[in-house]
Parts: structure tokens; sequence; C-alpha cells
């Protein structure tokens, strides 16, 4: 039977595009759907709706109070259900026709954290946020009721879920290439002579340089543990972070926009991931198990449940603690990187794809793809 696969906006690489790219190797027959398509060719075939033909699109901001009314009035269509990828509206997609009231099967990433949860997203306290957050909690909650059935990330998301939207949601967590991060990785000249320079026995921290990552944690691990540090990726925060670095008795290196090989290697080399942000899920967490690598990670939010405390890394409560970042950076450096490559296998794509068809032919209303 036929379906349709919607996303919120579609950029070229992320989390949320992994998984709608996941979900339309699952079900390849499956129609398309966004708000707009940045991918620059990623997802070919993929329907846009009439906010891409609007300078909207280069603003999710000022499109955001648009996006449920566009998401009510998407146009007919034959599909018989719809799988439905949603961090913001688009749990509220509705199409025309006989299509109308198809059965929805929502994938929470989570409800739109700057919404629900602006404590933890610094978007959600632009005046323009609040607003919207204020006009549409109620009906954000009632869109919720339609959905069929809700899957979550992580546990954590789905107990956002129970206490925004009061649902119940089954745990599929997302899916992460873990084979390719157990393969020694092969450098060019350049990407080498980056790896060799930098310090042996370092703490890695990756992500966008974003102050809610937190990455200046990873510093202060490594002033409290004597560890130097090197802090991998790009974004807007760089100049606070080199400021501190500078000032820091830890010896801080910066790896600034690293290839997918050479990102690799230094999962490898390092003795240990630092992931101190209070995310829904987090993927590198994962893809430095896959390559060996012990976590040392935050107890709050969805990297509490990928890293298994006291095997594949350990959990931290306070990161203000000196004494309790050495106990747990010596607990996981005790970690055997076995268990982390075999933890990591339980966030393969094959496995998430074997668990997104069964969430969604259930209510044997889909056959599975062949």
């Amino acid at each position: 039977m036929s379906g349709v696969i919607v996303h919120e906006w579609l950029e070229h690489s992320g989390g949320a595009e992994n998984v709608f790219e996941a979900m339309r190797h699952a079900f390849p027959d499956a129609q398309g759907w966004c708000l707009w398509d940045d991918s620059h060719g990623r997802f070919p075939g993929v329907h846009e709706t009439a906010l891409a033909r609007t300078p909207l699109r280069r603003s999710k901001t000022l499109a955001l109070p648009l996006m449920p009314t566009v998401w009510r009035h998407l146009p007919e269509t034959d599909a018989e259900w719809m799988l439905v990828s949603s961090h913001l509206f688009a749990h509220h997609a509705r199409f025309g026709g006989a299509a109308r009231d198809i059965p929805k099967y929502v994938y929470a990433h989570t409800p739109a954290r700057y919404i629900w949860t602006p404590e933890l997203d610094p978007r959600g306290q632009s005046l323009p946020i609040k607003i919207a957050a204020h006009t549409f909690k109620g009906l954000d909650r009632e869109r919720a009721q339609e959905a069929t059935a809700i899957a979550a990330n992580s546990q954590f998301v789905a107990d956002r879920i129970a206490a925004t939207w009061e649902r119940e949601a089954t745990v599929i967590h997302p899916p992460v290439d873990t084979a390719v991060f157990a393969v020694e990785p092969q450098l060019n000249a350049a990407d080498q002579a980056t790896l060799d320079g930098l310090p042996e026995g370092f703490l890695l921290a990756i992500s966008r340089w974003v102050p809610y990552k937190r990455l200046e944690d990873a510093i202060t691990v490594g002033e409290a543990t004597g560890h130097p540090v090197v802090i991998a990726g790009r974004g807007p925060d760089e100049a606070r972070l080199r400021a501190l670095a500078e000032r820091s008795s830890a010896r801080v290196d910066f790896v600034e926009y690293p290839s997918r090989s050479l990102l690799r290697a230094i999962y490898r080399k390092a003795v240990a991931l630092v992931f101190a942000a209070v995310e829904d899920f987090g993927i590198v967490a994962v893809e430095a198990m896959a390559s060996g690598t012990p976590v040392l990670a935050n107890a709050v939010g969805g990297v509490g449940e990928s890293v298994v405390d006291g095997l594949t890394g350990a959990h931290v409560q306070d990161w203000r603690s000196p004494a309790e970042l050495r106990s747990a950076l010596d607990e996981t450096l005790r970690s055997d990187p076995e268990a982390c490559r075999v933890r990591a296998a339980d966030f393969s794509h094959a496995l998430f794809d074997q668990r997104i068809r069964a969430f969604v032919q259930a209510a044997g209303t889909v056959t599975a793809a062949v």
C-alpha cells in the first residue's frame, strides 16, 4: 500500500536528515514531502510545500508562525499512510482528499525544544519564538493526538512527549553508521599531518561550536585531570572557546572542518570523548563507541541511555566538581574498546530499519519493503 514520508525541512547533513534517509530506505516506494529542500541534491524526488517558493525558506524563525497552517493544507495524494519525521510541526501534517484521515505514524526527534523546553535551547529565548510558544503549545498538543502511534528517538524524549503532548511513545533510537567507524581510515598527507600533530592521550569534544553544546566542559575536564583536549568541528562560538583555551592550564588544540576520514581517525586516537551537552540522543557518542573509544557522558539526556555507566564510559552528574571528573575519567579509561563497539552496534542502520518497519506495520496497513 502506498505511503508518504514527511520531514520538516531538509539540509545537506544532520541527524534528522539521516533518519529521513533511513526511512526512505525502509519504504522505498513512499513519496517524500518537506517544507523546503536545501539538501543540494541529497534527496531527489522530494516534494516541497508552498513555503519553498517564498523568501521565508531562508529564515526558520520568520517562517515558524506559518508552518502549522502550511502543514494542514498539503495537496491531495493517493497515499494510504504517512510516516512523519518531526522536530517542530511536521506532525501537524494533513493531506487533502481521500488521504485526509490516513493513519499517521510520528517519529519524534523531540517536541520542539524551543517551544516546550527553551531552557535547553537558546533559540527559545528570542521574542518571536516566545510569542510563538505561547500561541502554539495548545495547538501542538492537540495535533499530537491525531497520531496513530508515536515513536521517540530516546527514553529522554519519550518522557518529554508524555509531559508535553500527553502521549505514550515507543523508543526507536536513530540510525548511526557504526560499521564505518570500526574500520581504520585511510588519510591523505594533509590529514595525516594534522593527526600526527595532536598530543598523545587527548580528550575529544566534537560538535558544532555553539554554547548549548557545552564544549568548554571538555576544557574543564582537561584542567581537572591533566589531559590535553582536542575540540573538533566549527561554529559561531569559536572566539569564546579559543579565549577559554588561552586561559586554560590544559593544552587545547582545535581542528576545524575535519574531513570524514580525519574525524574517524581522531575518534580512534582519543582516549575518551567528553559529551557534556544535554541532548535528545547524541550521535557522536555512538560514533565514538563504534570507534572503540569510551565516553565521559552527561548523566542527563539521551547520551545517558547509549553510554553504559561503568562499561562503555561513565556518567557525570556535576561538571563543576574536579573530584567527580577525575573519578569519572578514571572509570572511563578502564572501559574495554570491544565493549564499546558491541554497544554501538545496538544503534546500527540495520536495526533501525527493522524497528521502523515494525512500528509502521504494527497496525497491519503496510506491507514490508522488498
